[in-house]
């Protein structure tokens, strides 16, 4: 399990300014160290490297597969990162005629260089199937092969357990309905590179549904939302029983526990720290940092909290609806947490909070194609609202767990996110800032 240093290719800097996964654009970085795993492939040579990046003084290690060719034929344009002594340098994921040795090598559970392939159960991974890179990611890379398996390539690298390998195979385990099959995954020294599950080929993303129906919502200028052929809410009350019931499942599969009173505390603690961090990130959140505190405070006294593992990054966008129902997606948790909390027991509340922010965030999302306008501004607030009632109506006649009861905690958690949400869009999509200070303006009210 050996692995060697690469020497840094020319054009990297630029490349990973134009990736999505790449948490370093806007601010100061520098490229420490390329260190080579192992060869994946031979003819063309295939490496995976890990790229050691010193992100404002923090170590951030990233995952890049890079294929080295003399002469690039012109589907890999795109791909090319940059050249190196042994040629010019590509993204690997992006050429299907290497893409199947990830396959191959799960399949015989091999051991290449310091990576270690591990197929889940006894059937054979199908191979020759042509891959297709899908390009709606933010932090990971996914490669679809034909209509029946998708390759997660975690481009984030840390130690210890990937908790999105860890939940999808506990929860196979426990039989839950709700989640697209593992079929293997890829880990090293350094932590998890990959992991290979079902394909839902015949599903739509929650997040699109949602925003087909807003837009159907606009079109009928006379109608609320409930007099429209489009309205989602009985899809958002499904979502809201199979959320309940996916919980659940978790609860079989890892052993709840409680937050006592002073670790509720603590983690109030933690909301004031990224508040902080936050503000002086982007200072537009100042004027509504002390009514975020004042529910902050409230939660400190709220005492204990049942606990368990959670999704930890849930809105509709890790959500699929297919002929069977609704489908979970993506227990990776928020990649910019640190994996042991990504990992540690968490109120199930948290992921009730992700998906109410989640329902106001697609209708704002909509409305940035119609700013200054009151009427649609209405309509999507309304939207937004009867979708919010009707999930926790769903989950609530599922869990059997009154969220009224725990409004101190929602509300709480909704903050916490709406916090999270202004520094993400202050970095990746600033004309998608005013989505989460419009929540941050209500929850601090």
């Amino acid at each position: 399990m050996s692995t060697a240093e690469r020497p840094v290719p020319d054009g990297l800097a630029e490349f990973l300014d134009r990736q999505r996964w790449f948490a370093g654009k806007g601010r100061e970085y520098t490229v420490q160290q390329l260190t080579s795993l192992g060869r994946l492939h031979d003819d063309p040579p295939v490496d995976v490297l890990l790229l050691e990046v010193d992100e404002d003084g923090e170590r951030v290690v990233y995952q890049l597969p890079v294929e080295h060719r003399y002469d690039v034929p012109s589907r890999l344009d795109h791909a090319v990162i940059g050249t190196d002594p042994d040629g010019i340098v590509c993204d690997a994921l992006h050429d299907r005629e290497v893409t199947g040795a990830w396959l191959a090598h799960l399949n015989a559970d091999a051991q290449v260089g310091a990576m270690r392939f591990h197929r889940v159960g006894d059937d054979v991974v199908p191979l020759g199937r042509p891959s297709l890179v899908m390009t709606a990611e933010q932090s990971n890379t996914s490669v679809v092969f034909g209509d029946a398996m998708i390759l997660k390539v975690y481009r984030r690298v840390v130690p210890g357990a990937n908790p999105d390998v860890e939940v999808h195979t506990g929860l196979a385990a426990v039989g839950c309905r709700h989640i697209a099959q593992p079929l293997g995954w890829v880990d090293s020294p350094y932590g998890t590179l990959a992991f290979l599950q079902e394909f839902l080929a015949s599903g739509t993303e929650g997040w699109e549904l949602a925003k087909a129906s807003i837009r159907d919502l606009f079109v009928e200028a006379d109608l609320h939302a409930d007099e429209v052929g489009g309205d989602f809410a009985r899809e958002a009350e499904r979502l809201g029983a199979v959320t309940a019931e996916v919980h659940a499942a978790l609860r079989t599969a890892f052993p709840p526990t409680l937050l006592s009173a002073q670790e509720v505390r603590d983690r109030a603690a933690r909301m004031h720290a990224r508040l902080d961090s936050a503000v002086r990130e982007v200072p537009r959140l100042a004027p509504y940092a002390p009514g975020l505190r004042a529910t902050f405070d409230a939660l400190a006294e709220a005492g204990p909290v049942p606990a368990q593992r959670v999704h930890g990054d849930f809105h509709l966008g890790q959500t699929m609806r297919t002929a069977a129902g609704w489908k979970v997606l993506d227990f990776e948790g928020e990649p910019a947490t640190p994996a042991t909390e990504r990992r540690a027991p968490d109120t199930p509340l948290r992921d009730v909070a992700g998906m109410l922010r989640s329902f106001d965030y697609v209708a704002r999302q909509v409305l940035l194609d119609h700013p200054d306008d009151p009427q649609r501004t209405y309509r999507a607030e309304e939207w937004a609202q009867r979708n919010r009632t009707a999930y926790c109506r769903g989950y609530a006649r599922v869990s059997g767990h009154d969220l009224a009861e725990s409004a101190v905690l929602l509300r709480a958690l909704e903050a916490e996110k709406a916090v999270y949400e202004v520094v993400y869009e202050a970095r990746m999509r600033p004309t998608w800032l005013p989505i989460p200070l419009a929540a941050v303006e209500r929850l601090a009210g």
